[in-house]
């Protein structure tokens, strides 16, 4: 069994914004492969699908995102897995609008939901998949940024951007870390 939990906020004003671009993949993992079930556990709304023959659960906690640990410890615990059978989908500031970036483990980067889901496990030792935002224009805040919609401009790109997060996701679960590093880290942003 794997675990997939896209990172973001609850709530109809966090809908499209930049900052839950993990839950938008882990929403696309779910229309390419549909829901076998359905739970509100452990503070997250948690899916059951299967994936290249494997039963997989993509969750989207409830807590917010400087909280997500409080969701993601309990239910890696539940499902009694192994870290290595854990992957957090979350946005990335630090990396071009659109680019995917796919890790067996590491730090936060400054990301406070990643922050506290290592705070919350007590350890980097889970893979993570990064979908680019960029930074914000000079003079705009980093918080309205993220807490911001895509731009016209951006609609398409980030459209790109999380199909093929997801595919990557896929990658992952049918073929390992490495081959979705192989594929996925290299290639050209989603343009």
């Amino acid at each position: 069994m794997k675990l997939v939990v896209g990172l973001g906020n609850p709530g109809k004003e966090y809908q499209g914004t930049r900052h839950n671009l993990g839950f938008m993949v882990v929403e696309e993992l779910v229309r390419r492969h549909g829901v076998k079930r359905q739970e509100y556990k452990h503070s997250s709304v948690m899916a059951w699908l299967e994936c290249h023959g494997e039963e997989v659960v993509v969750a989207k906690p409830l807590t917010y995102m400087n909280r997500s640990g409080q969701a993601v410890k309990p239910l890696v615990s539940a499902l009694k897995l192994n870290l290595e059978d854990v992957l957090v989908i979350c946005d990335d500031l630090d990396l071009e609008t659109g680019r995917i970036r796919i890790r067996p483990r590491g730090g936060s980067g400054g990301h406070r939901g990643l922050a506290s889901v290592i705070s919350s496990l007590g350890t980097e030792e889970f893979a993570r998949l990064r979908v680019g935002i960029g930074r914000p224009p000079t003079g705009e805040d980093v918080i309205d940024y993220v807490l911001d919609g895509f731009t016209a401009s951006e609609t398409e790109t980030m459209a790109r951007a999380i199909a093929r997060a997801a595919d990557a996701v896929e990658t992952w679960i049918g073929q390992g870390i490495e081959k979705a590093m192989n594929t996925y880290n290299f290639s050209e942003r989603c343009e």
